[in-house]
């Protein structure tokens, strides 16, 4: 154990090297194809190689390290996050993912440990989807999921992403060439800081995630009529704003219902003005669960008491659905794998959905996934104030390690 607390400091250090190549000076800013992404590959790749790693960038900027098997042959156990961030952002989202499993094959690296697999590590260029507005870049190119219609994305100064591509060194057309074949891996691992209480409330390092919830995002518009405030009587308003406060009421109390989480993050009032009746209201909704079905009947019934609040208070009601993602189950082979690896840790092996996002979900379409969360302080992520420990990272690297010795590959 105190190899990993050795290399748990490390981790930590490392952690905040990353943290300040930004591209937004007194924040943490990384973006996909920019300057600061090359250095952070950069830099990446030479603690692979520090680590007796074989190192490469692919076609879509992912950067890579392979530890190689006792067997040439041997197809791979893949572990990996994203090396991109938010802005102001904090420095273990993602990158945790990346540096943690490093550590963990510096400690086999260092005591000449080889495994009947390869170990492949990456670092995702783009998940955040910060730069272009599309999530998961990295890991989608290598799945074979990279789509022809990405050519039209603009970043914020209206550079196209196969003109960044270039400035990059790399080509859009030739992106095809990071795709991975299914056959050549057995699974992926993520590691990630949890992004929510759970683990902190139970007072554990670490859990295995059971599924990464599905989610779909839509675009809400309440029209009624605007007037004067001291002159339409109340009950002759069609009030846009009282309207989309029962619907937004609604949403959290069918969520509670179904047992799912549904949010409404943005809302806009027009015209806006202190002494008129709001004649329209934009709001978002976002609605997620780690079971698809529950998420979509709690969805439908949330359309439907929309629509009676409408027709009720006499103002029109329509929605634009513009993001869908559906769940994605861990592996059962590679969870019990990870279960026990916590036990073997001298931990309960205790378990958690994820409620974001992650690459995983893009990994899923070639190869079974698993996840194992670190706690990280009141669930605090995409923010500066995200904290983990140096004592959670060395409980995480003797997972992992536990991990690579009681895996076995199913055919």
């Amino acid at each position: 154990m105190n190899d990993f607390a050795s290399l748990a400091n490390q981790v930590m250090l490392r952690c905040d090297q990353l943290g300040a190549i930004t591209q937004s000076p007194g924040m943490v800013d990384r973006r996909y194809l920019t300057p600061q992404h090359r250095q952070a590959n950069d830099v990446v790749a030479l603690w692979m190689r520090e680590a007796g790693m074989t190192v490469w960038q692919d076609a879509a900027g992912n950067q890579w390290g392979r530890y190689h098997s006792t067997d040439a042959n041997a197809r791979s156990l893949v572990l990996g996050s994203h090396l991109d961030t938010v802005p102001n952002g904090g420095k273990y989202d993602g990158m945790l993912g990346v540096i943690a499993p490093l550590a963990a094959v510096q400690h086999c690296f260092d005591n000449g440990i080889r495994f009947p697999f390869h170990i492949d590590i990456v670092g995702f260029g783009d998940e955040e989807g910060t730069r272009f507005g599309s999530t998961l870049l990295g890991s989608r190119a290598l799945t074979g999921r990279w789509k022809e219609d990405w050519q039209l994305l603009r970043d914020e100064n209206h550079l196209s992403l196969p003109e960044a591509m270039a400035e990059f060194g790399l080509s859009f057309e030739k992106v095809a060439d990071a795709t991975i074949d299914p056959a050549s891996v057995l699974g992926y691992l993520e590691v990630h800081i949890e992004q929510g209480p759970v683990l902190e409330d139970k007072n554990l390092p670490v859990g295995w995630v059971t599924a990464i919830a599905g989610a779909k995002r839509l675009n809400v518009q309440v029209n009624g009529m605007a007037g004067h405030a001291g002159t339409v009587p109340m009950g002759m308003r069609q009030d846009a704003l009282t309207a989309a406060s029962e619907m937004v009421l609604a949403v959290e109390s069918i969520a509670n219902q179904f047992g799912i989480v549904a949010t409404v993050g943005r809302l806009e009032t027009k015209p806006g003005a202190v002494n008129v009746i709001p004649g329209q209201v934009n709001f978002s909704l976002d609605i997620r669960s780690e079971h698809d079905h529950k998420r979509d009947a709690a969805l439908k019934l949330i359309q439907e008491i929309f629509r009676d609040v409408a027709e009720r208070r006499k103002v029109d009601v329509n929605w634009q659905q513009n993001h869908h993602a559906d769940a994605v189950h861990c592996d059962p082979h590679l969870s019990q794998t990870l279960a026990q690896a916590i036990q073997l840790s001298g931990l309960p092996a205790v378990s958690l959905p994820s409620g974001a996002g992650h690459d995983a979900m893009a990994m899923d379409a070639i190869c079974p996934v698993s996840m194992l969360f670190v706690r990280c302080k009141g669930g605090i992520s995409h923010h500066p104030g995200e904290s983990i420990t140096a004592e959670d990272v060395a409980t995480s690297l003797q997972v992992i390690y536990q991990f690579f010795k009681s895996f076995s590959p199913v055919d």
